[in-house]
């Protein structure tokens, strides 16, 4: 998150939307990131998804850590490090997202809509993320966040690259011993 901020190119969809509600209120960007989350909590309930420490992780963890490392993370002044930020940025946070939705801790709040979403309406990972990231981006946008090439790069890059890494990412279920199943040796 912090790389694509830093790289100055255009925010993800979701970081347009926190920043349009941060510049319009005394919150800082991470504390915004935090209530988003919890907002987008709600939308869960009809869902029917369940909170896993992934989920209540995601909401405090992502928030405290976008505003740590946009105090310690520079600007690059290169443009060949600004395009390396937002590129690196977009392709980490697809491998992220599939690996703790792999991991089965539950997902964070926004990728818990998506993967409820998918599993209400049967539609592909790659078409319901590109449209929830494309719905948050107008409304980022129409409250005065930032749209970029890196934007539009995140926008139409994350659904395929997720939908591709977390087939590759995602842990089996551990098998569970048998109950009630006598082991002998054989005759005696």
């Amino acid at each position: 998150m912090a790389l694509m901020i830093k790289s100055g190119l255009g925010l993800d969809p979701w970081d347009v939307l926190h920043e349009g509600v941060a510049d319009r209120t005394p919150l800082s960007f991470g504390t915004v990131v935090i209530l988003t989350g919890v907002l987008v909590l709600l939308a869960w309930i009809p869902l029917r998804q369940r909170l896993g420490l992934g989920t209540v992780s995601n909401v405090i963890v992502i928030g405290v850590a976008a505003d740590v490392s946009l105090w310690v993370l520079p600007a690059p002044a290169l443009m060949a490090l600004r395009i390396a930020f937002m590129v690196f940025g977009v392709a980490l946070n697809a491998v992220a997202t599939a690996a703790y939705i792999g991991a089965r801790f539950g997902p964070g709040p926004r990728d818990g809509l998506m993967t409820g979403l998918v599993r209400r309406t049967g539609r592909s990972v790659r078409l319901v993320r590109t449209s929830i990231e494309v719905t948050v981006l107008a409304t980022g946008w129409l409250l005065g966040g930032t749209v970029g090439v890196g934007t539009v790069l995140y926008a139409v890059g994350i659904g395929p690259l997720v939908h591709i890494l977390l087939p590759r990412l995602t842990v089996s279920e551990p098998t569970k011993p048998a109950e009630n199943v006598r082991v002998t040796a054989g005759p005696a």
